[in-house]
């Protein structure tokens, strides 16, 4: 017994160790079993990463794996992913794996796990599932018995989470199962069969863009009778599920050579209005099973006819309900008086004849009665569309009688009576004369809100008349966050922006007391990204890209950044996140501002480019309020008056639609209407105060001042200007930058009479009158900034240098040279020509100096009043020279 045991043993352990080892010899064979298949029958890529073998788990059969099997698409799909598939694994015989690599193997069993499958028809028609090369094809339905492959005897197949996808460009048609569960028993070897099915999936369709079905749950036991020589499957004992509504079905779908032969029938076996209720899918249907329901509900239909290239099925298809209601436990409203009579039908099998028939669709929420019917046509093509709705709706009632979820509730009543007729092309294409609309529908207490926009529209009261092509707003009352607003005017395309992604495009006249620019906008998350913004990554404010309208706007006061303009009037044109502005005028800091131009916010960050016109600004105010204004002429502060001025300008606009300063280019021209300057603090006019005591700045002659300056990349550049006081004119010039750094130059032309005592003794003893024409320039260079200046001056060295020739011109009258030698020694000092005169060793040169500085004058500056004004006031009757700085 004993040895008889340790026999058994040997050979059970030989068994083992030979089911161990065949895997290592066969799976080679196995790899290029599938890859010869591929090679030979496929014109599509098939790759795999292991394909694994098994003989010890299902002993006494062999079980066959492959991971991630991969079907790549080549021309004219080339590169797309037909088929994928986490692990497919395959039962047969171990005999099977002793055949040679040209024969087939009969498989019994086949567990496909994670599949995905996308079957497409692109516009001209290719499909991308014709992988098949015909010459094999053919030769394997010659003779199957020398055919490279498989052949199937199957006791059990399987497919687990997987997803079938089918996309066809030429009827603009999509078809998606997800959560595919699905496993079958049968025989397919046979003649005649039976086939026991079980399906579970959720199903979406889709027909140009309009879903039917939307992630509806599908369940479908199946009995099927299978005549695999006729290719004709019979359906029997079948039920199925949509969400909740059950249908039975019966009927056969037989394969022939034009195409599918199919003749279905279903009903619902149960007539209960919650069968409908049942249709409508799982997200906003809650609570189902506990609804209360009355009235009847039945659909039914025929599905008969040849599906082809050609041809689609004939489809009879009708769901009726009659004196229905529903009321869900834990809300306070019912539906009632609900009646639907609805159709689909071809009668001619041309998928272009199919038509939908809404004869009734009717119901009463409270005491609101709505009804409505609808007859839509040409469903492949450009559909045609003829509608009725008549009655009232309190949208408040809709979350009361039915638990839709909404992101924000829903007021207000809705009344209208309004028939439409039009397709699909017009509103495509914006042929209002094809689109056809009588009727009124007015809606009063409703809130909006939308994501495109920064606050809810409260509108109070709003008219609308519909006529053929258009559709006129008779009046409209809103509020929306700090701002309220009346309208009137022309709509040109209200369908197209209700049913398609088409813009609200019309001609509206606009009427508010207060209007904050900020309420209307809306906040872009994804700007900063891409932002070239200096101040902060904040989010940026986007002009809704789905209005396209001209607006006439006038408004008492309208509220834009710090700012409070009055008496706002002018045209919008919006377009494509752009804005623009024609004769705008508004009433701002004691004067008027007029603008015109551009503002666009389609780009990552918004861009401006305008043109400004200033009237009797009050300037210390707007110098103050305006940052764009204080970057531009920060010392313009000091001055107490009126300015005008044109600013052509452009930029990008930060998060607050202001204009970043480091942005921004342009020019300016302004003109100030004052006498007077408010000299305190101004460390600037200090410090040339200090070096200029001959001169009062509060006695500064302004009037019909004009300057020119030009700003790019943080640098205003001031061009030539003339300032006067008294007789002495001051050319300014220079730049500065938005940082406050100055480099500016004033040139004075400072008469000899100002210039101390000992000169105005020399010029007495001279006793000439062209001696009193006498004047020096003086330069000023300006550095440092506006807070903390630094001024250097030339001053000294003029005086010095004037005091030796009025020396040398005394001297040549006491030698009595005659008024010749005088005229020639004056004019080195009056014409700026330079002279040399020699007189015993003294060689007198007049100032070339002066003649630079007086060409300077002639080529003119311009600027600001840039950090040239201010100082405190001093005594004109102070002589100069008592105190002469360096």
């Amino acid at each position: 017994m004993k040895k008889f045991l340790k026999i058994i043993g040997v050979v059970l352990l030989i068994f083992i160790a030979i089911l161990i080892a065949i895997p290592f010899v066969l799976e080679s064979k196995i790899d290029t079993i599938v890859q010869n298949y591929a090679d030979h029958n496929l014109d599509a890529d098939l790759t795999f990463d292991d394909i694994s073998l098994s003989l010890i788990s299902s002993f006494p059969k062999a079980e066959v794996s492959v991971d991630n099997l991969k079907i790549v698409n080549r021309a004219p799909f080339e590169g797309e992913t037909l088929a994928t598939a986490k692990s497919l694994s395959f039962e047969l015989g171990v005999m099977q794996l002793l055949k040679g690599t040209e024969e087939p193997l009969e498989v019994n069993e086949i567990i496909a796990n994670e599949l995905l499958l996308v079957l497409k028809t692109n516009k001209t028609g290719a499909v991308n599932y014709d992988i098949v090369k015909e010459n094999e094809a053919d030769a394997a339905t010659q003779n199957t018995t020398n055919s490279t492959g498989f052949s199937f005897d199957i006791d059990n197949y399987e497919i687990n989470n997987s997803a079938f996808t089918y996309i066809d460009d030429t009827s603009n048609t999509t078809f998606y199962l997800t959560e595919i569960n699905h496993n079958g028993k049968g025989i397919f070897s046979g003649g005649k069969s039976e086939l026991d099915t079980n399906t579970e999936a959720n199903i979406t369709f889709a027909m140009d863009s309009t879903e039917y079905l939307s992630n509806n749950s599908l369940k479908l036991d199946a009995l099927i009778d299978m005549d695999l020589e006729q290719q004709k499957y019979t359906f029997k004992e079948n039920k199925g599920y949509i969400n909740a509504l059950p249908i039975e079905f019966e009927g056969f779908v037989q394969i022939v050579e034009a195409g599918q032969q199919i003749d279905i029938s279903f009903k619902n076996p149960e007539a209960s209005f919650k069968d409908f209720l049942a249709v409508i899918p799982k997200a906003y249907a809650k609570n189902i099973e506990n609804v209360s329901t009355t009235g009847n509900f039945t659909i039914n239909g025929i599905i008969k006819g040849l599906i082809s290239e050609e041809t689609i099925p004939t489809l009879d298809i009708n769901m009726k309900s009659e004196n229905a209601s529903f009321k869900f436990p834990d809300l306070p409203k019912s539906v009632r008086n609900i009646s639907i009579d609805a159709s689909v039908k071809n009668t001619t099998g041309n998928v272009d004849d199919t038509y939908v028939d809404i004869d009734k669709l009717n119901f009463q929420v409270d005491e609101d009665v709505f009804k409505s019917e609808a007859h839509i046509k040409n469903l492949t093509k450009n559909i045609l569309v003829d509608a009725k709705l008549d009655g009232v709706l309190n949208l408040a009632n809709i979350t009361k009688a039915y638990p839709v979820e909404l992101e924000n509730e829903l007021s207000g009543v809705l009344r209208g009576n309004v028939n439409t007729s039009f397709d699909m092309d017009a509103i495509e294409t914006n042929a209002y004369q094809r689109i056809k609309n009588t009727g009124s529908v007015s809606i009063s207490d409703f809130i909006f809100s939308s994501e495109a926009i920064a606050n809810p529209i409260q509108i109070n009261k709003a008219d609308l008349t519909f006529k053929p092509g258009t559709v006129s707003l008779n009046s409209f009352d809103a509020l929306t966050g700090k701002s309220d607003f009346s309208a009137t005017g022309t709509i040109n395309n209200l369908l197209g922006f209700l049913l398609s992604d088409k813009n609200l495009q019309g001609n509206f006249n606009v009427n508010s007391n207060t209007f904050a620019l900020s309420d209307f906008m809306v906040e872009d998350e994804t700007a900063t990204e891409t932002s070239t913004q200096t101040t902060s990554e904040a989010e940026s404010l986007k002009i809704p890209e789905f209005l396209e309208c001209t607006i006439t706007a006038n408004a008492k006061t309208v509220i834009y950044d710090n700012l409070n303009l009055k008496n706002v009037k002018g045209t919008l044109y919006i377009k494509d996140q752009n804005a623009n502005l024609q004769n705008m005028t508004t009433d701002i800091f004691n004067g008027q501002l007029g603008i015109s131009g551009n503002v666009s916010t389609k780009a990552a960050k918004p861009i401006f480019d305008m043109k400004l016109g200033m009237q009797n600004f009050d300037i210390s105010q707007s110098f103050k309020d305006l940052e764009m204004l204080k970057a531009l002429a920060p010392i313009a502060k000091v001055l107490q008056g009126k300015l005008n001025s044109t600013i052509d300008i452009n930029g990008f606009l930060d998060s607050s639609f202001s204009p970043d300063l480091s942005t921004i280019s342009g020019s300016a021209i302004a003109s100030i209407l004052t006498n007077k300057i408010n000299t305190e603090n101004s460390p600037l006019l200090s410090g040339l105060d200090s070096k200029l005591d001959f001169i009062d700045f509060d006695e500064l002659d302004l009037k019909d001042l004009t300057t020119n300056l030009s700003f790019e990349n943080g640098q205003v550049s001031v061009k030539p200007f003339t300032l006067n006081y008294k007789d002495i004119p001051i050319v300014v010039s220079g730049s500065h930058s938005f940082s406050n750094t100055m480099n500016y130059n004033a040139v004075l032309q400072v008469p000899a009479k100002y210039l101390g005592s000992e000169v105005n003794r020399l010029i007495g003893k001279i006793n000439d009158n062209e001696v009193n024409k006498i004047t020096i320039p003086v330069t000023a260079n300006i550095g440092g900034t506006f807070t903390s200046p630094n001024i250097k001056t030339d001053l000294t060295s003029g005086v010095s240098n004037l005091t030796k020739q009025l020396i040398e011109i005394e001297k040549q009258k006491l030698i009595g040279k005659g008024k010749d030698k005088i005229k020639d020694a004056l004019g080195g000092l009056l014409g700026g020509n330079t002279t040399t005169t020699k007189t015993d060793s003294t060689t007198t040169k007049a100032d070339t100096t002066k003649q630079s500085t007086e060409d300077k004058v002639k080529e003119g500056v311009s600027g600001i009043l840039g950090g040239l004004l201010g100082g405190k006031k001093k005594s004109t009757n102070k002589k100069a020279t008592d105190s002469i700085k360096n």
